[in-house]
């Protein structure tokens, strides 16, 4: 037997045996429903739903950099770069 053929017999069997459970299991529901006699149903009650008020987000201005304050930032990028260079 040949191996595609064996896993195509083994998916049918899985298949079939998968069938008959699923069969038993509905088989087994019923008989419980059966003896339990005339379902009553509950009533389904709503729930309101309650709508959410979006809030809007205020919207922050991105403030610019004074030369002096760039200035700053790239004297302490250099500064860090410098310290790992010298670490390597």
């Amino acid at each position: 037997m040949s191996h595609s053929s064996m896993l195509k017999a083994r998916r049918k069997h899985q298949k079939t045996r998968k069938l008959l459970d699923v069969a038993a299991k509905q088989a087994k529901r019923l008989a419980k429903q059966a003896l339990a006699g005339p379902a009553v149903k509950k009533e389904k009650v709503k729930k309101e739903k309650v709508k959410k008020e979006k809030v809007k987000a205020e919207k922050v201005k991105k403030v610019k950099l004074t030369k002096e304050e760039l200035g700053r930032q790239d004297a302490k990028k250099s500064s860090a770069d410098a310290g790992k260079k010298g670490a390597s």
